[in-house]
């Protein structure tokens, strides 16, 4: 059976527990399972390092609100589904700002919230295929693969350089283990301490990869005609 972690930010018990019954209800038809963690602040919310499948967001609440808690999950996490759970229906187009999936407006029934969790699952299956959760020192990220340019050990950290991001999650561990987590006809292992993305490669020179963030990947002896062979295959035989 498949499960989904999902993290409810509500402060008003009656709401939680009515929207942890709809998900129960909800987990059972679809035969999928629901690991929920409520936060009774976005204040408690924002200080925690779960990496969570979809996030149900209230708007009005004590202290931080729900729109700025967003904004700070965005910046570690692009791509999780988002559902507003809120009595302030004319908040509904700031949520766009935070690429909100989508709006549910209390109360909630079970018809409604069915017909949008339908949606939800659909984004979760989905990003369940496409992402990989890192637990770095400096936070938990849940990236997209295709937004991993190429991922390097540094002394015995592996350090994740992502597209469009100055901060690089970064961890202890192998090049194996991250070499496990990632699509083999996508990564390649350049080096002994190296795997690059082959659809961020700008251009394949006679001993290393260009990246397309200006990052210069060098082969090892070993590597550099495997890495050039599987770069040729991946454009489809025309390097």
């Amino acid at each position: 059976m498949e499960t989904f972690r999902v993290i409810m930010v509500e402060d008003d018990d009656a709401e939680a527990s009515v929207l942890a019954s709809h998900l129960e209800r909800f987990g059972a038809e679809q035969d999928v399972r629901f690991s929920v963690q409520r936060f009774s602040s976005a204040t408690e919310f924002v200080g925690q390092t779960m990496a969570a499948d979809l996030v149900f967001m209230d708007i009005d609440l004590p202290g931080v609100d729900g729109l700025e808690a967003a904004r700070h999950l965005r910046e570690h996490d692009a791509d999780v589904p988002l559902v507003f759970v809120t009595n302030l229906a004319q908040y509904a187009v700031r949520g766009y700002q935070v690429d909100a999936l989508d709006f549910m407006v209390k109360p909630v029934s079970y018809e409604d919230f069915a017909m949008r969790m339908g949606r939800a699952l659909r984004a979760m299956r989905r990003n369940a295929r496409e992402s990989i959760t890192i637990a770095a020192v400096n936070g938990t990220y849940v990236v997209r693969q295709d937004d991993i340019v190429f991922v390097e050990l540094v002394r015995h950290d592996l350090v994740y350089h992502l597209a469009g991001r100055a901060d690089c999650p970064r961890l202890r561990g192998s090049i194996s283990a991250a070499q496990e987590q990632l699509p083999a006809d996508t990564f390649v292992r350049v080096s002994q301490g190296c795997l690059a993305n082959m659809a961020h490669v700008a251009q394949a020179l006679p001993d290393s990869f260009v990246m397309d963030d200006g990052a210069q990947l060098y082969f090892s002896r070993a590597r550099k005609r495997p890495c050039l062979e599987t770069f040729s295959r991946f454009l489809g035989g025309t390097l």
